[in-house]
């Protein structure tokens, strides 16, 4: 049985995790307090699902999952995900993680910083600009109209093909970005961030994105 792991069980990740049970896999859930935390949960989800430490997770997991304050994603393991299709839902916001210049001067992006930190990972960018209430309850089935399309963004092909798969098995339509560099285009902030859009829609949206103009950062410190 396939199995995605989930380095953080917070609100998106326990989303992600109930509807990856419900399409038919199995879900390891991590936090960075330790499993004993996760006994609510684990209840919750059922019996296709356990808890474990972060590394345990990653080691355990076909597919991974990181939803974790970005300030914390060089504490996410590295040599258990080597090789692996890693999900990155990561956001920043500069009063909880703290100024990262590389961001707020337009020189690099949220999943690429979690890619030069797993260099031997795939990292595709997903989840990030869905409220977690409407990830788990707005996914449609395939032929349904205005069915809500959902952003990824990756440098590797195959990793794309499969989280888009995975996407598509849990009710929504996908739209890629393009690599890792262009995923700044649903940042949080951006046109596509948040509202509920078609593939079409959401297209435009990312079309429409304007990053730092001049060399202006997006975040002023």
């Amino acid at each position: 049985m396939t199995t995605i792991g989930f380095i953080g069980s917070g609100q998106i990740g326990a989303t992600v995790a109930r509807l990856a049970i419900g399409v038919g896999y199995d879900v390891v859930m991590s936090n960075s307090r330790g499993p004993d935390t996760l006994n609510g949960v684990i209840a919750a989800l059922g019996p296709r699902a356990s808890a474990a430490t972060a590394a345990e997770a990653a080691a355990r997991a076909d597919y991974v999952l990181v939803a974790v304050p970005l300030k914390n994603y060089p504490q996410v393991p590295v040599a258990e995900l080597a090789g692996k299709i890693v999900m990155d839902a990561d956001n920043y916001y500069p009063a909880r993680d703290g100024h990262i210049v590389a961001l707020d001067q337009n020189e690099a992006t949220t999943s690429g910083l979690l890619q030069e930190h797993l260099p031997q990972s795939q990292v595709v960018k997903a989840f990030n600009h869905i409220f977690w209430k409407h990830l788990g309850s707005q996914g449609l089935p395939s032929d349904a109209p205005r069915r809500r399309a959902l952003v990824i963004a990756g440098d590797d092909i195959e990793a794309n093909k499969w989280v888009s798969g995975f996407i598509d098995e849990i009710g929504f339509d996908v739209v890629d970005a393009g690599p890792l560099a262009d995923s700044w285009r649903i940042e949080r902030d951006t046109p596509g961030y948040g509202p509920n859009l078609t593939a079409k829609e959401m297209t435009a949206k990312l079309a429409e994105a304007v990053r730092g103009v001049d060399g202006n950062p997006i975040w002023s410190p």
